[in-house]
Parts: C-alpha cells; structure tokens; sequence
C-alpha cells in the first residue's frame, strides 16, 4: 500500500486493541468524574458513543469549551514580507497531532515540552488531528487549541478518522456512521451538536476503510450535505481516499472517481485534501475540474507529507507555486509538528520552526537558500487578527519555565496552555537599518506577562527598525499606544514606538519611550489622540542612538493600543471547588467553576492559591468559567487552602478576587518524593519527549536522556527541605538493557541558585537498575550528574526517575 496519511498517523498514534473506548469516552461516569479533581481531556468517540454524548451529562465538556469568537482578519498585499508570497490566492491548512487520541489535555498541562505553534499568518485551517482503531474514530479539539486559533483568526476542524483493516479498521464502524434514523443522520446532527458546542468550526473526514460500494460512498456524501443543511457555519473538509465507487484508491487529484465528494454538482464538502503524490498536470487538471464544478481551485489543499522528513520534504513547489503566477491551489500540510517532536530541547524547536515557515534566514523577506524548501512565506502572504481594539500582547507563546503578571514571578515551573497564547508578532523578523541590525527574538528568561517577552539585543551602530504587526486599528480622541519596556539599567532606552497609517503604509511615525527610572518593567503610555480619524496599518519599534551602543539589550512585556482608560472588571462571582482528587496527602488537583463577571469584557480569569505567610501562587488561567488545576502543594501543616480567582480585561485590568477553599486530611505524612512534578531542568535532552520532566513524573515508562558531553539534571524542590535519602531508576527499570544502566554518578544540593553545590553522593561502578542513597542532609535545589552514562561506551544517559525522599 502506498504511504498516505494513515500510515503516517500509525507511526505517531498507538493504536492498543480495546474492546471499548476508554473510560472518558463513555456515558455515564458523570457522577463518578464531578465528585473528584481529575483531569479531563479533549472528547473522542466511536460512532455508536458519540450518540449517548450529552454535554449536560459530561463532567468533562466545560473543560473542552472554547468562547474565544473566530477573529476577522485581513492582508495588505502592500505590507507583504516576501516580494514572491501572493495574498487572497492559495490558502494553507495544517493537519497537526499535538498527542495521541486519548492524551489531549482540555486546559494545558504543567510541561513547557508542548507544540505551541506561532505561526498562525500563514495559515487559514488546522485539523485537530488523530483518531485510531483503539482510542476512537472521531476526535474533537480541546478548548485550547480553538483559543488560540480564534485568536488568529484560523478555523480549527475536528477529525473523523476511519483506518484500513491492516490498522483495526471495521466496516461496521464507517456503516454505524451513515446511520439513518427516518431522514435524518443521527452521527451527523452529533457533529453538528458537539462543533457548536465546543466552539469550533468544522470536520476532516479520512475514510480508508476498505470494502465500501457505490451505496455506502452515496450515504457518506448524502451525510456531509445533510450536516452541512442542519449547521450551515459547520464546515466539512473531505480527505482523498474513497472513491464513488466505495473503495479506498487515492487519486492524488480532483477527477471523476472522487469529485462528486465537491459537488454532485451541489456542493458536498466545503474543500477536499488531495493525497500526496500529485503531479504538475494532475494539479491543473484538478484546477480545470474544480472551476467545472463552479467552484474554486483554492477549495483543494494539494497535500505535502512532512512527519518524517520536515523541510527535508522534496516538494514540487514550482507546481503548485509557480512564480509569478496565481497559486494553481492550495496547500495541506501534514503534521508540520514534526518541528517539535525531532527537536532536542526549545532552542532547537524554535529554530527548527522558523526554518520551515520563514527559511532559513530567520526573514521572511530573504528565502533565498540552496534547499528547495524556501519556507512557506515565500509563497503565502502573511494575514492578520489585528483588526479590533483593544489590542493588547506580552509575546506570551503559550509556554514557558515559569509565570510572572504584571512583571512579578508568581508561579516557577514549566507550563503550557495556548488559551493564554498572545497574537505574536506577524513579522518574524523584519529588520532595516543602514548599519549593524538588532536581533530580535522571543525570550524565555524574563516576562511581563506569561512565560516569554520580545528581546532586542546586538550591536547599534544606526538606526533600526523592526516590524513587528500589520494591523487595521482605527484610532479615536482617546487611543493610547501603551509599551512595557525593560533596560540592563537606569537610562534612555534608545527606543521609539513606530506607527504607520493605511493612507501611506509603509512610511512611519515614531514615538519617543524616553528614559527608564531604573531595571524593572516600566511602562510608557503614548497618546494618539493627533492621528484621530486614521486607522493604523503597521506597529513596529524604531532603536536609535546618538553613539554605538555596542551591547545594546531591551525587553518588551507589553505592547497595547486601546481607547480611554484600562477597564477593570467586576470579579467572578462564587467559586465553587466541584471535585478534588488527593494525589498524595500533600498534594491535591481540583475542578473549580465560577459564575462570569456581571461586567466587563473579560479575555480570561487568573487563578491563584493564598499561602500561609499572605503570599500568592500562581495555579493557572483559562478564558473558561471551569478550570482544572492540575497541582495544589500542601503548606506545611495547613488544614485549609484559599482559592482566589480573578477576572482580567482584554485591556489587562484586574478585578478583585472571588474566593473559596479546600481542605486537607488531618494526616500530615513524614515522608514523601519531594522531587514528583517539581520542576526540573538539564544540560540537554536527546528528543523533545526525553525532558527532565520526565525523570520526575512518577513513572519509569519515560526517562530523561542526554547526549551532550555535560549530562545533568536539577531539581528545584520549591523551598529547603530535609532530605533522608536519594533513588535513582536507571535505564534497565524501565525496561531497557542493563548495559545501558548508569556506571558513574554524583548527586549534590544546596540551598539556593547563588549557593555553591555541596557533593552527597558519589558513585562508582554501579550495575543495578535501581540504587538508594540514604543521607541526612537540607537542601532546595538537587543535581545529578551523570559522568559515565553506561557499562559499555554507549554515550547517552538513561535516567528513568530521580527521586527525593524526606520531608
């Protein structure tokens, strides 16, 4: 069989043999899943379950809804970065699988190792992609996802998966979907129930299942333009597998055997995805026969196969792009995650990233390069959700090591949910000067608000400018400019806030952010009230000195342009713990819901934890009303924990706080692994899936690696603590050979980052799979070292758990 898009899905998914779906699938289990705190997760069916799925009776559908509204957008083909990139022609859509069907986390999850994808100006869709014989067929996004498409003005698709016989594909399964309950498709009216509900905009249906005929294929197109008629802004998008004839024979093209899944001649889906090996006539004929059917050429999306290889993909882009001529369709990306899951770390992913959507020059401007792949912003105009005000970012990527708001650090750890991703900047990087250029870029070490914020950083010789966002905001008498700038120290910041109006769109307007008072987050407010009546086309930052500034360094938190002044909400009203789920006696999760804010435009509510000394720990953050908090930490011997939770405008005015509490057992234990979920970091890791959170997650079946000739791994145990002794699980716990079983180590501690390390355990020439170290010692921060990763000279470390007992 040729590769197609479910053998490449195979690779990634694992499709474990069930008799029935798990646990979460099912009806049910409501009673059982809203008295505890457990974790909830994206929905997925099979086609007989997805008709008991009742949002009223599914603890976790709250979770999964998104009210983030599809954000308008718009391109100036004159603001374009890349002369050759064409606007309003080919579009993009991205199939991406962000984990297996079961693993989909509703609200984010405490591991910054996540595909927090950025790129969203060159992309119109993306499919929630998964599905599979053992988990289920049919897999909705979680609310997360939707967010931050929304956001971008992306529509984000669902998908209905239905895998050949070689990967537990039934027949019965595509046949209980076609069901027909007098005239009307019962699995279609739950599609359409379940997109509206959850708040995303349509379906990717990939039938391979062999062993179909002329009745079942007509029943498939009768059910799409029947889910279309009963949810008319539900989209369907249709994968090119089944023929009209029922059978699974890809065509790699729009032709007889399959357009009727376009239009017979009424339309049937709203756009197909053509299988892989198309040709440069197969895509003009496609074009030809979309255009004979009244409809466009752009409603195909030729896809390109990129899980294995990325940008190392040949593609036959001239075919498909040919310069200087109108794009002959569109382009359906295959699980361009591959970014993430082949990278070693979040350098890498970043870099790895950039390559494939801007080339390999990090400006979307000059793709010139050698490879064949030129990054996808040679051909594809950049769009923009700057359309509306407020408009407020803190180039918050959507994950990070750690959370600060409003430039304070309240919580440490790593994280992601892309519900609290920012629009980032549509230029990733635009840079012109006469002289030396900056060099911008999105920083992890320090934040405004979230985990990331914009850096400058280089040598400025001349003056600089950086595009940052095409834009369509209006400006009335009270438009404010709002930027949060930081500087190594007290002084001028060398740095202007640069405006440019629709009337002339690339000439700029600078103004002046003057001097900072000293080295934290400042902020500069710049009153637009002159240019009332224009409407602002782009949004960048002009950096001029009158001397070389040979080390120059600022960081952006914040950058807002909103009317009148910054609203404060009202608070939420009564949270309410809804379940809890004791972890260990010192460590809870909950589900906690509130009722909206009576006023107020709210873009999402923070959630915090008041500790015993009358100090704040950040918990998490959701555009929700329902939020899961995936890790409460007992306090010493607090029998009770304060909740609070506030309300954040879409100007980032904070309301008060509405709170509630939970309380803990009278049984404070006297040992515990203080080093379970805490955060952890490494000189390296060999894969994005063998982080440091790995080795502290409870669970031999993962493992930290490393390949560098440095291996270590730290700990941070949130504050000093006694300690009683050390476990570490090598390689062979966790089923591995015993020659990969670590031979020479050290374990050290101290009590703070400017301590020096203090050595308590040092090992030499051990075999066993599993060693215990008892000490008697304090300490906050712990490191292994890894000095000989193994029996043989096999040069990776393999620790599968790193664990700290005491108290």
């Amino acid at each position: 069989m040729r590769r197609n898009v479910l053998l490449a899905l195979a690779t990634a998914l694992t499709a474990t043999a069930l008799t029935a779906p798990p646990a979460h699938a099912l009806p049910g289990k409501s009673a059982e899943a809203a008295a505890t705190g457990s974790q909830p997760y994206a929905s997925y069916w099979y086609p007989d379950t997805i008709l008991n799925w009742n949002p009223a009776t599914d603890p976790d559908a709250r979770f999964n809804r998104s009210t983030t509204p599809l954000q308008p957008r718009v391109s100036d083909p004159a603001l374009k970065a890349n002369a050759g990139a064409r606007a309003g022609e080919g579009r993009v859509a991205s199939l991406v699988s962000f984990a297996p069907t079961s693993g989909n986390p509703s609200q984010g999850a405490l591991d910054p190792n996540y595909y927090a994808f950025g790129y969203w100006q060159y992309v119109d869709k993306l499919v929630f992609w998964g599905g599979s014989a053992g988990e289920g067929l049919i897999l909705a996004p979680n609310a997360t996802v939707i967010d931050a498409a929304h956001r971008n003005g992306v529509k984000v698709y669902g998908t209905v998966f239905f895998p050949p016989g070689v990967y537990g594909g039934e027949l019965k399964w595509v046949n209980d979907f076609v069901q027909k309950s007098g005239e009307s498709f019962p699995v279609a009216d739950k599609l359409v129930e379940v997109a509206k509900y959850y708040g995303f905009d349509g379906w990717f249906i990939n039938q391979e299942t062999e062993g179909g005929d002329a009745a079942l294929a007509t029943s498939m197109r009768d059910l799409v333009k029947y889910a279309r008629a009963k949810g008319p802004d539900v989209d369907f998008m249709w994968y090119d597998a089944m023929t009209e004839n029922g059978q699974v024979s890809w065509q790699n093209a729009l032709t007889p055997a399959n357009d009727a899944f376009l239009s017979d001649p009424d339309p049937v889906s709203n756009s197909m995805f053509l299988n892989f090996w198309w040709s440069a006539a197969g895509l003009d004929a496609s074009r030809s026969a979309a255009k004979a059917l009244g409809r466009s050429e752009y409603d195909l999306y030729s896809g390109i196969d990129t899980e294995s290889n990325g940008y190392n993909t040949n593609v036959s882009w001239d075919a498909l792009f040919p310069p200087g001529q109108p794009h002959v369709t569109s382009l359906g990306l295959y699980r361009p995650e591959w970014t993430w899951k082949s990278s070693t770390g979040r350098d890498d992913f970043y870099a790895k990233d950039a390559r494939y959507w801007i080339g390999a020059n990090g400006d979307p401007s000059d793709t010139t390069t050698t490879s064949s792949w030129k990054g996808l912003s040679s051909y594809i105009a950049e769009s923009t959700p700057v359309t509306t005000k407020p408009f407020v970012t803190g180039f918050n990527t959507g994950h990070g090591d750690f959370y600060n708001v409003a430039g304070t650090r309240v919580r440490t750890g790593g994280w992601n949910n892309l519900s609290l991703q920012d629009v980032l900047p549509t230029y990733r990087w635009l840079v012109s000067s006469s002289g030396s250029k900056l060099t911008p870029s999105l920083d992890f070490d320090d934040a405004y608000e979230g985990g990331s914020s914009l850096r400058l950083t280089g040598t400025l010789d001349a003056p600089n400018t950086v595009r940052l966002y095409e834009s369509r905001l209006p400006v009335a008498a009270d438009t404010k400019l709002s930027v949060v700038v930081k500087t190594p120290k007290a002084g001028a910041t060398h740095l202007k806030a640069a405006v440019a109006f629709t009337d002339a769109p690339t000439k700029w307007t600078t103004l002046d952010l003057g001097k900072t008072r000293g080295t934290g987050w400042e902020r500069k407010t710049l009153d637009l009230s002159r240019f009332q009546g224009r409407t602002i086309a782009q949004i960048g930052l002009r950096a001029a000195a009158p001397a070389t500034v040979e080390s120059y360094d600022a960081r952006i938190g914040q950058l807002a342009v909103y009317d009148g002044v910054v609203e404060r909400p009202a608070p939420p009203v009564k949270p309410v713990v809804e379940g809890t789920t004791d972890v260990t006696p010192t460590r809870k999760t909950l589900r906690l819901s509130w009722t909206a804010a009576k006023h107020g435009a709210v873009h999402h509510y923070d959630v915090y934890r008041r500790n015993p000394d009358g100090t704040r720990t950040y918990l998490g953050a959701t555009p929700n009303t329902v939020y899961y908090v995936p890790r409460l930490e007992r306090v010493s011997t607090e029998m009770s924990t304060t909740i609070e939770v506030e309300a954040v405008s879409t100007e980032y005015g904070r309301s008060p706080a509405a709170r509630t509490s939970v309380a803990w057992s009278n049984e404070v234990p006297s040992e515990i692994n203080l080093a379970f979920e805490q955060p952890a970091t490494a000189s390296s890791q060999c894969a994005a899936s063998e982080g440091p959170d790995k080795a502290v997650n409870g669970s031999t079946a993962d493992k930290w690696c490393a390949l560098t000739a440095d291996k270590w791994m730290e700990v941070d145990l949130g504050s000093v603590k006694t300690i009683n002794r050390f476990v570490v699980k090598h390689a062979e716990s966790g089923g591995e050979p015993a020659t990969y079983n670590t031979r020479d180590f050290t374990i050290q501690v101290r009590d703070s980052a400017s301590d020096e390390w203090t050595t308590a355990v040092t090992v030499t020439g051990n075999t066993a799979g599993t060693t215990t170290h008892p000490v008697t010692l304090t300490g906050r921060h712990v490191r292994l070292t890894v000095t000989t990763p193994s029996q043989t000279s096999d040069p990776a470390a393999r620790i599968n758990e790193f664990e700290v007992w005491g108290a």
